[in-house]
C-alpha cells in the first residue's frame, strides 16, 4: 500500500521555474502539442511522438551542429536498428564548451591534499592546447585513447580534446589492478594512453608508475603516453617510460588557436564503457556521440533541472558511467564540482563540508553512501547549512525506504530526492526523478523522458503491482552503437534482445507502484528463487540493514536439496557477534518487514563483502564461490581477496 502522504512535493514556484515547464511551453508553441499539465502528459508525448520530442530537445538545448538534416528517426520500429538524426554532423566537445568567461567551470578536491579551480576561459584554453598537441601527434577520428585517471580537471580536458578530434575515449580509475586494466584496454588497442602519476585515498599517497609501466608492456598499440601530474612525480615518471611525456610538457605553450572541432556523424563513437566483468571479460560498449549528447541533455535539463550557474556534483570515479554523465553537465553551463578519493577522509563530513564551501546545488551519490552516512550517526541538517542544495541524486543500487526517511529527516526537508536507475549499457537512466512530481517513500518517481519503460512478466505481458522484468519497448538515442569486436552483433543482441524479441530487456527486477512510480528490486540474474518464487535481493537488504548491528549484507541462492535456499551473509559492526539472539532478530525483521518467504535459511557472518570498482556488491561472484565454480574475472572487483571468506564454509554444508 502507498504511504498516505508524499515525503516531498515541489511547490508551484519551483514547478513553474523549472526547465521542464519551459520545455513544455516550447513544445506547445512549436509542435502545437499539449496540454502538458503533468509530468505524465509530457512523458506520454515523448514516447508517442519520439521524432517530435527529440527534435524539440535538440532545438530547446540549442545543439551546435554543422548539419542537422531533415530526418529525425529512421527505422523507428527496429530495435536494434533505429537511427536518430542520420544526416546530422556535430561534435560532442563543441557542445560542452558553451562558455568562455572567468566564472568557474571546474572546482576540484583531491581529499584534503589538492584544491584547484579552472574557469571556463581556462578550460577552453587547456582543451585547445591539448587538441593541437594531439592533432600534431596525428590523432584522427576513430583512434582510441585509453586513460588511467582520477576525476580531476586535467582528465576532463583530455577527454574533451580527444572528442574534439573525433577520437574514442575510454577510461578507468587508477585503483584498477593491472589485469583489470588490460582486460579492458587490451581489447580496444588504444593508440594513446593518458595516465596519472598516482592518487590519494584515505589519506595515503599511492604511486602507480610501476603499474602503468607494466600495462604499457602489454599494450604494443600505444604510440604515446601522457602523464598527468597529481602527486608531484609526473616529470620523473615520464623519463622512465618509452614514448612518455609529462602533461605540462606535452600541451602546446603558444597561445592556442581556435579549436577545429571535427564535424562527425551523429552515430560516431564517442567513448567505450565496460560491463562489470564479474562473469567474464568485460564487454566493450561503444556509445555514439550524438545519442549521448541528446540523452544527457534531456536528463540533465528536464529530469534533473540543471541550470546555467548551478554547482553540480556527483561522487564518482572515471570507471563508472556517472563520470561520463557528470561531464555532460558542462553542456548546461553549470559548474562541475569534482572530488577524488575517499568520501570518508578525513571524516564522514567531507562531502557535506564541500557542499557548504562551494554552494553545491545538486548532490549526486550512491545509495550505499547515503546508508553509510546514516549509520555513521552524522546528521548534516544539524551540522551543515546546505542552504543552496535543492536536489540529491542516488543510484548504484536501490535506495532503501529508510534511506529516504534519513535524507528528509537528517539531511534536508525541502529537497528533491531523485533516486535514479539505468546503466553503463545506455550511459543514462531508464527511470528517475523529475521536478514536477511528488517523491514517495521508497519509490523512484517514474520513467525518464523519451523512455518507453514497462514491466513484463515471463510471457512478455505488461504487468502492474507485480514484480517482473524492466523493459524498454521503443528505441532511444543512447542505445549503444555496438560492442567492440562483435562484428556479427551477436553479443549485442544476446545482451539485451534475446529474452524478448525487439524489446530491450535490461536485467532489472522491477515493479510499478500505485503512485505511478517504480521500485527496483535488484538485478534479475541475482534474483532469489526459493520454491520457485522470485525474490529481489534489494527487498532483503532493506530489512536486514535496518538492524543496528549489521553494516551491510549480501544474499545468494544456494542450490540445496533439489531446490534453492536463501543464504544471507552479514558484515557486522565492531564488537557485534552473530549469536542466536541476533540471528533470530534478523529473521524476525525479515519476516515482519518483507514476508516469510524472504527469511534466509542460513545466516553467516563475514569479514568483508566483495564489490565492483563502482561500489556495487557482487552476488554472482559469491554465488560462484559458494558452489565451487571459478570466478571468471576477479580483476573486476575492488576487493577480490574478500571472496576467500566464502570458500568451503562449514555453515553451508548442512
Amino acid at each position: 500500500m502507498p504511504t498516505a502522504e508524499p515525503l516531498w512535493t515541489p511547490d508551484a514556484g519551483r514547478q513553474a521555474g523549472s526547465n521542464l515547464a519551459a520545455f513544455a511551453a516550447h513544445m506547445a508553441k512549436t509542435e502545437g502539442s499539449g496540454p502538458f499539465r503533468t509530468y505524465a502528459d509530457i512523458h506520454g508525448f515523448s514516447v508517442r511522438q519520439p521524432e517530435k520530442f527529440w527534435s524539440a530537445v535538440w532545438d530547446f538545448a540549442k545543439v551546435k551542429a554543422s548539419e542537422r538534416g531533415d530526418r529525425v528517426l529512421v527505422d523507428g520500429n527496429k530495435m536494434p536498428g533505429a537511427r536518430f538524426f542520420p544526416d546530422a554532423r556535430l561534435n560532442y566537445a563543441e557542445n560542452l564548451l558553451v562558455r568562455s568567461d572567468d566564472t568557474p567551470a571546474l572546482i576540484f578536491r583531491g581529499e584534503d591534499k589538492v584544491r584547484k579551480t579552472m574557469s571556463w576561459r581556462q578550460l577552453n584554453n587547456a582543451v585547445a592546447r591539448l587538441h593541437h598537441a594531439f592533432a600534431k601527434a596525428g590523432l584522427k577520428p576513430g583512434d582510441r585513447v585509453a586513460a588511467i585517471v582520477p576525476n580531476m580537471p586535467e582528465t576532463i580536458v583530455a577527454f574533451l580534446a580527444v572528442a574534439s578530434l573525433g577520437g574514442i575515449w575510454s577510461s578507468c580509475s587508477p585503483d584498477f589492478g593491472e589485469r583489470g586494466i588490460l582486460d579492458r584496454f587490451g581489447q580496444i588497442k588504444p593508440r594513446f594512453l593518458v595516465a596519472c602519476d598516482g592518487y590519494y585515498y584515505n589519506g595515503k599517497t599511492i604511486p602507480i608508475a610501476n603499474k602503468v609501466a607494466a600495462v604499457l608492456k602489454e599494450l604494443p598499440s600505444v604510440e604515446e603516453t601522457v602523464i598527468i601530474d597529481y602527486i608531484g612525480q609526473a616529470t620523473d615518471i615520464s623519463r622512465t617510460m618509452p614514448r612518455a611525456v609529462a602533461y605540462e610538457d606535452y600541451i602546446s605553450r603558444k597561445e592556442p588557436e581556435p579549436i577545429k572541432f571535427a564535424q562527425l556523424p551523429f552515430d560516431h563513437p564517442l567513448y567505450i564503457l565496460y560491463s562489470s566483468g564479474t562473469t567474464g571479460i568485460p564487454k566493450c560498449i561503444v556509445h555514439r556521440a550524438g545519442g549521448i549528447l541528446l540523452k544527457h541533455l534531456s536528463e540533465l535539463l528536464f529530469n534533473s533541472d540543471v541550470k546555467a550557474g548551478d554547482r553540480l556534483f556527483y561522487f564518482t570515479t572515471c570507471g563508472w558511467m556517472m563520470w561520463n554523465w557528470l561531464v555532460s553537465g558542462l553542456a548546461t553551463g553549470a559548474t562541475l564540482l569534482l572530488y577524488d578519493g575517499s568520501p570518508f577522509a578525513p571524516s564522514e563530513r567531507v562531502l557535506f563540508d564541500y557542499a557548504d564551501e562551494e554552494g553545491m546545488t545538486l548532490f549526486g551519490t550512491s545509495a550505499k553512501y547515503i546508508d553509510a552516512v546514516k549509520k555513521s550517526g552524522l546528521k548534516p541538517r544539524e551540522t551543515h547549512r546546505l542552504d543552496k542544495l535543492r536536489t540529491m541524486f542516488s543510484t548504484g543500487s536501490p535506495l532503501a525506504a529508510e534511506s529516504f526517511d534519513f535524507v528528509y529527516r537528517d539531511i534536508k526537508r525541502d529537497l528533491h530526492l531523485a533516486s535514479i536507475s539505468g546503466g553503463t549499457d545506455i550511459c543514462g537512466c531508464f527511470v528517475g526523478g523529475n521536478p514536477l512530481s511528488a517523491v514517495w517513500r521508497g519509490e523512484i518517481q517514474g520513467p525518464m523522458l523519451g523512455m518507453a519503460v514497462d514491466v513484463y512478466d515471463d510471457e512478455a505481458r505488461p504487468i502492474r503491482r507485480e514484480k517482473g522484468e524492466l523493459v524498454c519497448t521503443s528505441p532511444f538515442p543512447s542505445m549503444p552503437v555496438m560492442f567492440w569486436n562483435d562484428e556479427s552483433g551477436e553479443k549485442y543482441h544476446n545482451a539485451y534482445f534475446a529474452r524478448f524479441p525487439d524489446i530491450w530487456c535490461h536485467g532489472d527486477f522491477a515493479e510499478w507502484t500505485a503512485n505511478g512510480g517504480i521500485i527496483i528490486h535488484g538485478r534479475s540474474d541475482a534474483t532469489l528463487n526459493p520454491g520457485g518464487v522470485r525474490i529481489g535481493t534489494a527487498e532483503l537488504y532493506a530489512q536486514v540493514e535496518r538492524i543496528p548491528e549489521v553494516i551491510e549484507a549480501l544474499a545468494i541462492g544456494q542450490d540445496w536439496d533439489n531446490d534453492v535456499r536463501i543464504v544471507l551473509f552479514v558484515r557486522l559492526r565492531e564488537g557485534a557477534a552473530l549469536d542466536d539472539a541476533l540471528v533470530q532478530k534478523i529473521r524476525q525483521q525479515v519476516r515482519q518487514g518483507a514476508s516469510p518467504r524472504h527469511v534466509p535459511a542460513k545466516i553467516v557472518a563475514v569479514k568483508d563483502i566483495p564489490r565492483t570498482k563502482s561500489g556495487k556488491i557482487t552476488e554472482l561472484a559469491v554465488r560462484d564461490v559458494v558452489h565451487g565454480r571459478v570466478v571468471k574475472n576477479k580483476e573486476a572487483l575492488a576487493n577480490p581477496e574478500a571472496l576467500d571468506f566464502y570458500k568451503d564454509l562449514v555453515e553451508l554444508r548442512s
